[in-house]
């Protein structure tokens, strides 16, 4: 494969040295962690722009970039980086074509690189460049440590009970007065009245239609709300759905309404943040893709081998809910937590919160499901959903959250996550053909409209 016409020119003029020539015959055409990442930036107020320049296998630091510039810079995303690098006529973000005119931010980890493999502006195409030659294809280069090696954020799970780790952080930032006591920045509301009644309904052998119909009826929001989901396009139920009682028997049944509600009410208990990463699905709208998903695998599974449906489905509504959690305890950083993922759409958002916080987003939400009683699986379930490989107690429940999330990012549905294959290892504990599963998750997309719609409801 050579390299395109329009990158040789530029090479060869201005008399680049014949050594990154002679390394620019071939690109190499395979993913690497040390390809150097290039991220554009802006600072809005003063309309000044920046390259910055990171190994793939880093979170770049916004915080740093901004320590090293003296002003602060976000992401150029979307449109505006398309019509940004139009302007220019930058090639894509090879970094090849016309970035001398642009100022470039360097990490200092890629000068002790021996060789630099530059992206060029196709997917999965690097050129191997050595650091002279890397050198040489920027102009006004600042050099700083602007980036966090990933490897010292990804810590192994010990366990699902992250107490500790939760408390060291947050008394870090109680040192920075960003709250004076730790008492008031773990200030979380109370286990919501419905959800309390829910829940002592799930333990109680002897409850009824008539039970749940009667918790649901008594509050109006979440009746609406019920009513809405069963009477939606996405379930197709004959007639009129009336009322609760209507719902639960001819629709949605005891199992799913009980679920439903208990994930409504936790999720009422927090406002959900008006603006996050940009393009990443709303709170709702996710849990309703997710809990969709994790319903249709589940009856993929062999019946001898499925775990409690109700259970699967309650953990798939509540799988982001550590996201309602970020912004609940820490919300001067909940915006920081949402520039840095759209800076570094390669890194899992756990990971970003490391950065940030020192903790992740799924360590909060199982930490305060343990603090309000919940049912251990849900716990296990929403600590470990983005851990494959987890085959500890009720392993069932984060595997198939991990696979929903999954395969809706590969149909393009999630974002905020790096897309990443799916270990075959996954489909064979759960006992799910991929293929079906595939098909299955494709068939769900059809009806995403549907879900939307529902999603919009529960987000009022």
């Amino acid at each position: 494969m050579t390299v395109p016409h329009e990158i040789q020119k530029y090479l060869e003029s201005d008399q680049r040295s014949e050594v990154a020539l002679a390394c620019l015959h071939q690109l190499i055409d395979i993913r690497r962690p040390e390809v150097a990442r290039i991220t554009v930036l802006v600072n809005r107020e003063e309309g000044e722009y920046c390259v910055a320049i990171t190994p793939g296998d880093t979170v770049l630091d916004l915080n740093q970039v901004e320590r090293v510039l003296g002003k602060s810079h976000k992401p150029l995303l979307g449109d505006a980086l398309d019509a940004y690098l139009s302007s220019k006529k930058l090639l894509g973000l090879s970094g090849l074509s016309n970035f001398e005119q642009v100022p470039t931010l360097i990490d200092q980890q890629l000068l002790g690189a021996e060789v630099v493999f530059l992206a060029i502006g196709i997917d999965n195409q690097y050129i191997q460049l050595n650091q002279q030659d890397f050198a040489l294809l920027f102009g006004k280069t600042s050099v700083g440590n602007i980036a966090v090696p990933l490897a010292d954020l990804e810590v192994p799970v010990k366990s699902h009970l992250d107490q500790k780790e939760i408390f060291d952080s947050v008394s870090q930032f109680t040192e920075l007065r960003i709250k004076q006591r730790l008492e008031e920045t773990l200030e979380l509301p109370p286990l919501p009245t419905t959800a309390q009644r829910i829940i002592k309904l799930r333990v109680d052998p002897n409850a009824d239609i008539g039970d749940l119909a009667s918790i649901v009826e008594v509050d109006p929001s979440l009746a609406a709300q019920v009513v809405s989901w069963a009477a939606s396009p996405y379930y197709s139920a004959p007639g009129t759905i009336k009322s609760i009682h209507d719902a639960i028997v001819r629709v949605l049944g005891f199992d799913m309404v009980l679920n439903l509600a208990l994930g409504l009410s936790l999720g009422k208990a927090m406002e959900a943040p008006k603006s996050g990463p940009s393009g990443v699905l709303s709170y709702w709208e996710q849990a309703v893709h997710v809990a969709a998903s994790v319903e249709a695998l589940v009856t993929l599974m062999p019946r001898e081998s499925r775990p409690s449906f109700g259970t699967a489905y309650l953990a798939g509504l509540l799988n982001n809910f550590g996201y309602l959690v970020l912004m609940e305890v820490f919300p001067p950083h909940f915006s920081s937590i949402a520039r840095h993922i759209e800076a570094n759409p390669h890194v899992n958002p756990g990971s970003i919160d490391r950065h940030i916080l020192g903790i992740s987003r799924d360590q909060l939400a199982c930490w305060l499901m343990e603090y309000w009683n919940m049912p251990e699986s849900v716990c296990i379930a929403l600590r470990h959903q983005n851990n494959p490989d987890y085959d500890g107690a009720d392993w069932e429940y984060p595997l198939l959250i991990y696979l929903s999330n999954n395969l809706l990012r590969h149909q393009g549905v999630l974002t905020g996550a790096p897309l990443q294959p799916i270990p075959d290892s996954v489909y064979a504990r759960l006992k799910i053909d991929p293929e079906q599963a595939k098909e299955t998750i494709r068939d769900i997309v059809e009806s995403n409209e549907e879900l939307l719609q529902i999603a919009d409801c529960l987000g009022r």
